[in-house]
C-alpha cells in the first residue's frame, strides 16, 4: 500500500469525521481525514455547547481543539485539502488539487452549509453587516444594535451571545412560537432582547455596510424598517452532497443522504455520518454517527472472526 492508498479516507474534520477518524485507527485501518477547510466544521462557531456529556459548558473552539487532539493521535488530519472528484475504478479514487488518493472505503462526513434567505441585499451585504456567525463576527458589533434571524436553538444562542457582548439585540422568527431548546428560551425571555414574531426579513438595505432591515408581519402583510448595524441569520443548513450524488448516492426528499443503521450508503464501501445525514443534527448525534461509519467500514473490511 502507498502513501496514498488507505483502507478508509474520512471527507470532512468536523465531530463525525473526527470520531470516525478516532474509532478507525483505533481499529488499525490506515485511515486519513480529508478537509477542506480548517479543521472543526461548524462546531467551531458555536458561542457555548452545554449539552455534551461530563462537560456543563464549553465553547466551541475549545471542544475541536479537545477533538482535533484526540483524532491526531490516530490519524492524520489534511486540511485544506478538498475533495474535488470521487469515482471508483478497483478502489475509490478521490481528486484534490495535491493529487489523487485511493482507499477502500469512505466515509463521507461533509457537513451542511448555512442556509441563505434569498432575499435582496442578503448577498451583496455579507460580510458587510450580514453574517452568519455570532461567534466570529459578534465582536465586532459591540454596544450596537443587531437583528438575529431565526427560532431554532442556534439563533437563540446568537441572542445571548450578542446580548452579553453588549449588543442591543433584536430576534425576527416568522413563527408565533420558537423551536429552539426550551431552556434557550427562558434564558432569551429573561433577557432585554427584543422579540419580532410571526414575521420574516424582506430586504437588507444598506451601500458599503447594512443599515436596516424590511420586516414583513405574515399575518398582517404590514412592513417595517428597522435601523441595525448587524444581522445574524440561523435558519438551517443545506447539506454538502455533491460528492455522493457524483457516486450515484441516494438522497432523501430534504436532499440529505440516506443511510441505515450502519450509516451505510446504497453504494457499497461508502458510509456517511453526520449533518449529511440529516436526523437531530447535534454534536453528539454526528459523533455517534461517525463511531458507527468507522466500525461497519473496519467490520465489512476485516471481516473480524465475530462476524465470522
Amino acid at each position: 500500500m502507498t502513501d496514498r492508498e488507505f483502507d478508509l479516507l474520512i471527507i470532512g474534520g468536523g465531530p463525525a469525521g473526527f470520531t470516525a477518524g478516532i474509532y478507525a485507527g483505533r481499529s488499525g485501518l490506515k485511515t486519513a481525514i480529508l478537509e477542506k477547510q480548517m479543521a472543526g466544521g461548524q462546531v467551531i462557531e458555536s458561542p457555548l455547547i452545554e449539552n455534551w456529556p461530563g462537560v456543563k459548558e464549553i465553547q466551541g473552539p475549545d471542544l475541536v481543539m479537545k477533538m482535533r487532539e484526540h483524532a491526531e493521535q490516530y490519524v492524520p488530519i489534511m486540511e485544506y485539502s478538498e475533495v474535488t472528484s470521487i469515482g471508483k475504478d478497483v478502489l475509490f479514487v478521490l481528486g484534490t488539487p495535491e493529487g489523487e488518493y485511493r482507499s477502500k472505503a469512505v466515509v463521507i462526513a461533509t457537513g451542511a452549509r448555512h442556509r441563505h434567505l434569498g432575499v435582496p441585499g442578503e448577498d451583496r451585504l455579507s460580510g458587510k453587516g450580514v453574517s452568519f456567525c455570532a461567534t466570529c463576527d459578534g465582536f465586532f458589533f459591540k454596544e450596537k444594535d443587531v437583528l438575529v434571524v431565526g427560532g431554532g436553538s442556534t439563533a437563540l444562542l446568537y441572542a445571548i451571545y450578542l446580548n452579553n457582548l453588549g449588543c442591543r439585540v433584536k430576534m425576527v422568527h416568522r413563527r408565533d412560537e420558537f423551536r429552539g431548546e426550551k431552556a434557550l428560551q427562558d434564558q432569551v425571555r429573561k433577557l432585554p432582547i427584543e422579540l419580532i414574531m410571526s414575521s420574516v426579513v424582506e430586504e437588507f438595505r444598506g451601500e458599503e455596510v447594512l443599515s436596516s432591515v424590511v420586516l414583513r408581519n405574515v399575518k398582517t402583510d404590514e412592513t417595517t424598517e428597522v435601523a441595525v448595524s448587524g444581522a445574524f441569520i440561523a435558519v438551517g443548513e443545506v447539506p454538502q452532497t455533491r460528492l455522493a450524488v457524483e457516486l450515484g448516492v441516494e438522497l432523501d426528499e430534504s436532499g440529505f443522504i440516506k443511510v441505515d443503521r450502519r450509516m451505510r450508503t446504497n453504494v457499497p464501501g461508502i458510509y456517511a455520518a453526520g449533518d449529511v445525514t440529516g436526523g437531530l443534527m447535534q454534536i453528539i448525534a454526528a459523533a455517534g454517527e461517525g463511531a458507527q461509519a468507522a466500525t461497519s467500514a473496519f467490520e465489512e473490511l476485516m471481516e473480524p472472526y465475530w462476524l465470522r
